[in-house]
């Protein structure tokens, strides 16, 4: 094992640099005291780690956040400096080339003459040429010549305005709302946080300044055409129109020409303003217009008719541009796919691969290479089976591997890096701080919770995503973490929301012991006439008191809610028993499900049979998986079958480079890409402001003759 391990190491010399351009705002000055660390002292300032270890520059790690020790903080979670003795990083926004032309390199050549010749920056030059930042320009070297879209507007003949954003409003609403691409309001507002695409109600935006009303401003694609009817004069147009007399007369000098208004006759106007409304998530949802798209493939997409598609967006005149945002009726979530408010493309991550982008992984696994004495094969094998930390590491190593031939076939080159985390702190700590961080696309791990905060933080200053195998969630605000465990208020809601869209008169009961009241709760909220069975006080079900609550009449549907294996063991054998005909001569019809699906459910005294009986439904983030490509692979090259363990290692890794093989940053390609699945997990990540990205991708399971299988749409 230790050999397969170490034959895996690959070292890598990519540089990514990433870029930030700050500008001055308010601050404020914190000292540490006794017991605080970087975390609570962010949590406290609702900011984020990131922030403040980007401001203080002296700070190495977390741990360098003593007591006394003079911080100085943002108030409003954005690091961007104005004090002189802070050092100010001005560069450029990152801006995505549209393609590249090469250039050989000839005699008496200089770095500085070719960023001349082609009008880059010399950052961007050694960027999409990574040799040059080790070697000198030499000679018949070929180099490739970033070519970046041209600016449509020179922003320095236009006039600005600072913005305030207003309640459930979004980048898509405004860049909607001044009539520009999301790539001009960022390159407007540079601060604009990367990693994430949330806007804070009251954060103030830098937008162009609308033109004003007056003719010499008015441009050609702010006019309509008005064919005059009859018996209606200059006074009655002007009022419709909210322009005066002179002003109409001057666009329309023919009124003159031909001796006063003619019926008819066809006059060249300001369109119309549309009535004031409010443009936020509550209203509309949005679309950002994509590269070659034509009216006929944005409406079919959309299912939505050319001229609703106008009434909405008068500016679609002018003509279908790339980068437009378009709005649409909030009515059309429900067949679209919808994230944020932004209705998303059906992009095949396969069909969409560029093997010119080669991504960079970082592993941080607790392999405890430093406790497994290789020398004894028995003692050795005996620590893997008993090691929970050493079967997750060993499991998604194993499935990594498998994603990562998987990539090669499909032609994209991978550079990957496992780190054994040892379960230290200090260990991962010193191994990070050797790590060239910029030049890593996303880091996978580490797999306790205890280390992901330190890791968040040392990634967060190069902007590197986290991807955590097996957690849900934290009590910190980590930016940009991927959480890839769908958390229990998911789950909870995924299930809840299944019931309810099928429930008609079924008789709903709950059982849930003192530790799930949350659960209860939840369950309550949703379905308000829903009665709750008593428990004893030794913790187990008042029978006599569940069996008056059974209806006869109608199913009882009952959601039971444990981590107690005695109590599921017992519960199930109750509503399995209960599951019969009366002696009158009807039918109770018993069926059981939970919020929580967990290892008391699983647990050996938990008759299957029973759960079969009684059609149990529950949610997960993990489903079983049958003899697929991925099992094969795994068997063909290990010798036997994944365990669920190997099975997230494949289907995580192979979603991340995917990923990052269409575009090579996670945070934006979650944005625009919604649910994916693989083997046996799904992923489907949301930006929650500066706690992470949360995945909500689940699946409803239930347990049918003796199996579980995956519910149907349609299906209980």
């Amino acid at each position: 094992m230790k050999k397969t391990i170490l034959r895996t190491l690959i070292f890598v010399v990519v540089v990514l640099m990433a870029a930030c351009k700050v500008t001055a705002q308010r601050y404020t000055t914190h000292q540490v005291k006794e017991g605080e660390t970087l975390q609570s002292i962010a949590k406290q300032y609702r900011v984020t780690p990131y922030t403040i270890l980007q401001l203080n520059k002296e700070l190495k790690s977390t741990e360098d956040v003593k007591p006394n020790t003079l911080l100085v903080i943002p108030l409003d979670g954005t690091p961007r400096p104005n004090d002189p003795k802070i050092e100010k990083e001005e560069k450029l926004p990152q801006i995505e080339p549209l393609g590249f032309k090469r250039h050989r390199v000839r005699r008496k050549e200089t770095i500085f003459s070719i960023t001349q010749r082609y009008e880059i920056s010399e950052e961007q030059l050694k960027k999409y040429n990574r040799d040059l930042y080790a070697s000198p320009l030499k000679k018949g070297m070929v180099l490739q010549i970033p070519e970046f879209p041209e600016l449509e507007e020179d922003e320095s003949a236009l006039d600005f305005e600072m913005y305030t954003v207003q309640p459930k409003e979004t980048r898509w609403s405004i860049a909607h709302k001044y009539g520009i691409t999301i790539d001009s309001l960022v390159t407007l507002n540079p601060d604009l946080p990367k990693n994430m695409s949330y806007l804070a109600e009251g954060q103030e935006l830098k937008v162009p300044r609308p033109k004003g009303d007056s003719l010499e401003e008015q441009t050609v694609a702010l006019f309509e055409s008005y064919t005059v009817p009859k018996s209606i004069g200059l006074f009655r147009i002007s009022q419709n129109y909210g322009i005066s007399t002179d002003s109409i007369i001057k666009l329309n000098p023919e009124i003159i020409e031909q001796n006063g208004l003619k019926e008819g006759m066809v006059l060249r106007l300001p369109r119309q303003k549309p009535k004031s409304e409010i443009v936020n998530t509550d209203n509309y949802i949005f679309y950002e217009v994509k590269p070659k798209q034509t009216l006929f493939s944005l409406t079919r997409n959309l299912q939505i008719s050319r001229d609703s598609l106008f009434d909405l967006n008068p500016e679609l005149e002018n003509g279908l541009k790339a980068g437009m945002v378009l709005k649409l009726p909030r009515v059309k979530e429900k067949s679209l796919e919808v994230k944020n408010a932004l209705v998303l493309d059906n992009i095949n991550l396969i069909d969409s691969i560029d093997v010119t982008l080669r991504p960079k992984l970082l592993y941080l696994l607790p392999f405890r290479l430093d406790r497994i004495d290789f020398r004894d094969a028995e003692k050795t094998e005996a620590q893997i089976k008993s090691r929970n930390d050493i079967k997750y590491a060993l499991g998604l190593y194993s499935g990594t591997l498998i994603a990562l031939d998987s990539i090669k076939k499909l032609g994209v080159s991978v550079d990957v890096k496992f780190l054994d985390t040892q379960r230290s702190l200090q260990a991962v700590k010193l191994a990070l701080q050797k790590e060239m961080l910029y030049d890593v696309d996303a880091v996978v791990g580490p797999v306790d919770p205890s280390l992901l905060g330190e890791v968040a933080a040392q990634t967060s200053r190069h902007q590197v995503p986290v991807v955590a195998p097996y957690a849900s969630q934290n009590e910190l605000s980590l930016g940009n973490v991927f959480f890839s465990i769908p958390n229990d208020d998911v789950m909870r809601q995924r299930i809840l929301d299944h019931v309810a869209k099928r429930h008609k008169s079924e008789h709903i009961i709950v059982i849930a012991d003192e530790k799930n009241q949350a659960a209860k709760d939840s369950i309550l909220a949703t379905f308000p006439m829903a009665r709750v069975a008593k428990m004893s006080e030794d913790g187990s079900l008042h029978l006599v008191d569940f069996q008056a609550m059974l209806s006869e009449m109608e199913e009882n549907w009952v959601f039971v809610e444990t981590q107690r294996p005695n109590l599921a063991a017992s519960v199930s054998s109750i509503l399995n028993a209960s599951n019969k005909e009366t002696e009158e001569g009807n039918q109770i019809v018993v069926k059981m499900f939970t919020t929580n699906y967990n290892n008391a459910f699983e647990n050996e005294v938990v008759s299957s049979s029973h759960l079969s009986n009684l059609n149990f439904t529950f949610p997960s983030f993990y489903k079983e998986v049958g003899n697929d490509a991925f099992v094969k692979a795994y068997r063909k090259k290990f010798g036997f079958s994944p365990d669920k363990y190997a099975i997230r290692g494949f289907d995580l890794t192979f979603d991340l480079l995917l990923k990052l093989a269409h575009k090579k940053n996670l945070f934006e390609t979650s944005n625009i890409i919604g649910l994916t699945e693989y083997s046996g997990n799904r992923f489907n990540y949301f930006n929650d402001w500066s706690s992470g990205f949360f995945n909500e991708g689940t699946y409803l399971l239930k347990y049918e003759e003796l199996r579980i299988k995956e519910i149907e749409a349609d299906d209980l």
